[in-house]
């Protein structure tokens, strides 16, 4: 049985071999699959390691807190708030925190001017606490500190990227911005974080929690964002339950009632972003391997074709001694390598896509290739090979040794 499998295999590739053009061709189905989903896999899974990554470094006993309102209730003009009540409570009667910070946003991006110079940027009113929760350290001078939110100070601390953009001098300490009609000192240039997705971490201007309530006038309608951090002896799960009770009795919420803010910590906001990638490269994965099923009836079509050409030497070999399962296993070997070889170069192709696309984009990370999707990749093409190479084999198993010897 071992000969004739060595044998069944020397056979196939020789076949494989002598018709090379028309193999590539075959296989071109399965290696425009395969290339397509390892090259989809190689992004995602690059980019939510790099995610991953970037979520770890703020550590995992960080939490922060954000107001929630359903999209049924947006479309009635119903909008939940967190307010400065609220971060009072928490820093008042919070268990377990070793640091709270408000994060009060001017607008998703406001104007920024240098001179002559002006560009669009994140704007965030905060306190001295939040480079801790949020890992964020000055590189050049220093950061804002709680006398400036106390007293107002019209002082900010500005990423690179802000920098770059408003053509500052490299050590930007002492220039002057103006942020809604207002001068603001720089005092602080925050430590390079790079960039997700194309997206800069840099683009953002920290202003005092207080000076940024001035700004924006004594309205009422305040809506915050709390970050904050834990002592080391904290359980993360107790602390969201316990600030959750805390914020539902504030909010006067009936036990019926849902909440109208999220608790997320670092490890949550991870295992979203990965049920998201996960879901999306499923679902890109599952649409580009039709072209799988597409060459593997390709490689039907040309083993059927090549049973009708080898019909005189299948009837040789049936007419000295070869059984029926030789032939049998000849022929499905055949479609098996031939499968294999296509899902082979798929990969390489696959991974050279998804590396270009991936060193294309600037900021965007690395692609990776996980050990899973090789298996899948060539077991799915191996199996296609088997599957649609059954029926030529059997049909060239089956066939009656006189009759294949009288074929022309």
């Amino acid at each position: 049985m071992f000969f004739a499998l060595i044998e069944s295999f020397r056979s196939a590739m020789a076949s494989i071999y002598a018709h090379g053009l028309r193999s590539f061709l075959t296989t071109l189905g399965i290696v425009i699959g395969v290339a397509s989903v390892i090259a989809v896999v190689s992004v995602t899974q690059g980019m939510s390691s790099f995610i991953g990554d970037t979520f770890a470094s703020l550590g995992s006993n960080s939490l922060t807190i954000q107001s929630y309102t359903p999209f049924e209730d947006q479309m009635k003009g119903i909008r939940s708030r967190l307010t400065p009540d609220d971060l009072r409570l928490i820093e008042k009667r919070g268990e377990g925190i070793a640091s709270v910070t408000p994060v009060l946003f001017a607008n998703r991006t406001a104007q920024v001017k240098y001179g002559s110079q002006t560009a669009f940027s994140q704007i965030m009113g905060t306190t001295y606490a939040y480079q801790d929760v949020a890992q964020a350290y000055t590189e050049v001078g220093r950061f804002l500190a709680e006398s400036d939110n106390t007293t107002r100070r019209r002082v900010a601390v500005i990423g690179d990227k802000v920098r770059e953009n408003l053509n500052l001098p490299e050590n930007p300490l002492g220039e002057y911005v103006e942020i809604g009609g207002e001068w603001f000192k720089v005092v602080g240039l925050l430590e390079p974080k790079g960039e997700i997705m194309g997206f800069s971490q840099d683009d953002i201007v920290l202003v005092p929690y207080a000076t940024m309530q001035s700004l924006q006038g004594n309205r009422t309608q305040t809506d915050i964002q709390i970050q904050l951090s834990l002592s080391e002896t904290a359980d993360v799960e107790e602390v969201s339950e316990q600030l959750s009770m805390l914020l539902r009795n504030a909010h006067d919420l009936s036990s019926e009632e849902d909440d109208d803010f999220v608790i997320q910590t670092a490890e949550q906001l991870m295992e979203t972003f990965d049920t998201v990638i996960n879901m999306v490269t499923i679902v890109i994965g599952g649409i580009v391997s039709i072209s799988l099923l597409v060459g593997g009836i390709g490689i039907m079509n040309i083993m059927l074709v090549s049973v009708t050409e080898r019909t005189r030497e299948i009837g040789i070999c049936k007419a000295i001694g070869a059984k029926r399962h030789h032939i049998l296993l000849q022929f499905l070997i055949e479609a098996l390598l031939l499968s294999l070889l296509g899902g082979l170069i798929g990969l390489a192709i696959g991974y050279g896509l998804g590396t270009a696309i991936a060193s294309s984009i600037p900021g965007f990370p690395k692609a990776a290739i996980p050990l899973w999707s090789i298996v899948l990749a060539l077991g799915f093409s191996g199996f296609v090979g088997v599957l649609f190479g059954i029926l030529p084999a059997a049909k060239a198993a089956n066939l009656d040794p006189i009759e294949a010897l009288r074929y022309e």
